[in-house]
């Protein structure tokens, strides 16, 4: 990373990637200050380190740490005082041992830390592959080398509890490596791979969320969405983490709604509440319990004014106010110069002018192939007859005995017969 990168990330800004924060409170100094800083490894792992060198650290610094042997590489996503903020806020005390930084991270470092990334999708397939010739319950989901490549954390899911001490015998001795393994849940999983949520951006977890909250089927009743488990679950096949987003302004909104068992009464008929806008406000009834009827459209404020004025004992002969009935009511004033044209007749003369060019265009090409034909049949019987005739020729004999056929005499080929008998 050069110095202009650093001074940058120092400035107040941060290259944008995964669990990054601003740090908001840079700039403001009350005379001590706090060499703990934060550094993010694959994924959403993190860790607090301690700075006993006093290195000049920034957001985005890679870094080689203390690691569980030997070290580790990471890079730096917050500094100062806000990272005291954050141990407070994940239960980590003050005076509690921190492993350090060691340096800035060397090109050995960095090329080491690279090649032991490369081998972590195949070891996870051949370890996939070990557990199930153990015939054991779990998922191996991720795997993540150490920066020196002499340990490996295999991240697996399992809804069981799993002995997998000679797993770890045999992937000790398959991998030559020390093994650690950590289980996780689906959220977790779906954070360390990631993805996008149908909403089109990367996933939550996976790019800003630290910790996870609990979600239940009431965020989505507040928000009247529909209960299809399709729709309401994430990657992970569980209820999106979005949906405690907007509960707490959906539950103020609802509270200035009338009540959904309320029915507004007429003169004419009373009306069910068909669906309601809760943020706009509105609500929509019906004269039907169960299907759509007679749709009508309210605000909420006056959706109470009916309700006050049903409970005094008095019907109102409409729903809507007066002053929207009066103007549904008045005749509409047709303007002739909006609904046509003043060009209206030069466009149907282009368009008769195309139509005339196109079919003397396509006249020629489609219907001389089919004419040819029928024209051709009668040229061939009638005409020879009358050329024949005119010429002083005589018809052939088979179309003399046909056309005396024709006219009801006797042919040819029957005198001989009446002769002899």
């Amino acid at each position: 990373m050069d110095i202009d990168k650093k001074r940058y990330c120092s400035s107040g800004g941060c290259p944008r990637g995964k669990m990054y924060a601003s740090n908001w409170l840079d700039g403001i100094s009350d005379g001590s200050d706090y060499d703990t800083v934060e550094v993010t490894f694959k994924n959403t792992r993190n860790g607090f380190y301690s700075n006993p060198d006093h290195l000049e650290l920034h957001i985005g610094d890679i870094v080689a740490v203390e690691g569980n042997p030997g070290h580790d590489i990471g890079r730096v996503s917050m500094v100062g005082k806000l990272v005291k903020l954050q141990m407070r806020k994940h239960g980590v005390k003050d005076d509690a041992v921190l492993k350090s930084v060691f340096r800035h991270a060397t090109q050995a470092d960095i090329e080491k830390f690279e090649e032991a990334r490369s081998r972590e999708h195949s070891t996870m397939i051949k370890s996939r592959k070990i557990a199930e010739d153990l015939e054991l319950n779990m998922k191996i989901g991720d795997v993540e080398y150490q920066g020196d490549g002499a340990k490996a954390i295999f991240y697996y899911i399992a809804d069981e509890r799993v002995d997998f001490r000679k797993l770890i015998r045999i992937l000790a001795d398959t991998f030559k490596i020390r093994v650690e393994m950590k289980q996780i849940g689906a959220r977790q999983e779906a954070g360390r791979i990631g993805g996008i949520g149908p909403c089109g951006r990367p996933l939550c977890c996976s790019s800003w969320m630290t910790h996870f909250v609990s979600v239940g089927t009431g965020a989505a009743r507040v928000q009247d969405l529909s209960m299809n488990p399709q729709k309401l679950a994430g990657q992970c096949a569980k209820l999106k983490c979005c949906l405690n987003f907007e509960t707490d302004t959906y539950a103020e909104a609802i509270k200035k709604l009338p009540g959904k068992d309320v029915v507004l009464q007429t003169l004419d008929t009373d009306y069910f509440l068909f669906k309601q806008d809760i943020l706009a406000g509105t609500l929509t009834y019906s004269t039907d319990k169960r299907i759509p009827a007679n749709l009508v459209t309210i605000t909420s404020q006056r959706a109470f004014e009916i309700i006050e004025l049903n409970r005094k004992g008095e019907k109102v002969d409409n729903l809507l106010p007066e002053e929207e009935v009066k103007e549904a009511e008045k005749p509409k004033t047709l303007d002739l110069a909006e609904q046509e044209s003043i060009t209206r007749f030069d466009k149907s003369k282009r368009k008769k002018k195309k139509k005339g060019t196109e079919n003397k265009d396509r006249q020629p090409k489609q219907q001389q192939p089919k004419q040819q034909p029928k024209q051709q049949q009668p040229q061939k019987q009638q005409p020879k007859q009358q050329q024949g005739r005119h010429n002083g020729q005589q018809p052939h004999p088979r179309n003399r005995q046909g056309n005396q056929r024709r006219k009801g005499s006797v042919s040819a080929t029957d005198k001989p017969q009446k002769e002899n008998s």
